[in-house]
Parts: structure tokens; sequence; C-alpha cells
């Protein structure tokens, strides 16, 4: 019965190291591949650089409009900002003038 005392024996002292292996290795697992882990911290980075990016862009274009809005109110009127906004939406031309009609047009018109 020695060889059975033996074994529980090496059993128990190996017991504790075996158990913190496993919770070392589950902890470390979920700190890389959790949902709160390093990859979806990359992944959250990069979804934030693209939305910096077409914030920037999206900001840029809006002060380029707010500049042609500002041209078209009653206490500063351009009279070409408006020349141009009536003839785009009256569908006006000089005889004069050769028009360029796109194949493929870039907006719909319904």
């Amino acid at each position: 019965m020695s060889v059975i005392d033996e074994i529980r024996y090496r059993s128990r002292s190996a017991l504790w190291p075996i158990i913190g292996a496993l919770l070392l290795a589950y902890f470390s697992f979920h700190m890389v591949q959790g949902q709160q882990g390093m990859l979806s911290l990359l992944q959250l980075q990069t979804k934030v650089e693209k939305a910096k990016t077409l914030y920037d862009s999206l900001s840029d274009e809006r002060q380029e409009l707010e500049a042609r809005v500002a041209l078209l109110r009653p206490d500063n009127l351009d009279p070409d900002m408006i020349e141009e906004r009536a003839r785009v939406m009256l569908n006006f031309a000089y005889s004069n003038e050769i028009v360029i009609l796109n194949a493929s047009p870039s907006r719909n018109i319904r």
C-alpha cells in the first residue's frame, strides 16, 4: 500500500500548482480574447480612428457648405452665388453656353 500512499501524497502536492496554472491560463486567454480583451481594444481603436477620419472630412465639408450659405444670407448677398443657385434650380442656360450632359447622373432625379 505504499505505492497508493505515494500517489496520494504526490497528487495532493501537485493539485495546487495545477489549479494555479489552469487559472492563469483561463485569465490569460480572456485577457487576450475576451469581450474586453486586447483584441477587442485594438478593434475599437481602429473604429475610433475611422470615425475620427470621417468626422474630419465631414467637418471640412460642413465648413465649405457654411461658407456658401453665408454668401446667400440677406445681409451679405453675393450676386454670383444667387445667379448660380437660380440657374441650377430653374435649369436655365444662356443661348451662347455649351451644355455637357453626363452619361451617368450623379444624383437620382425623381
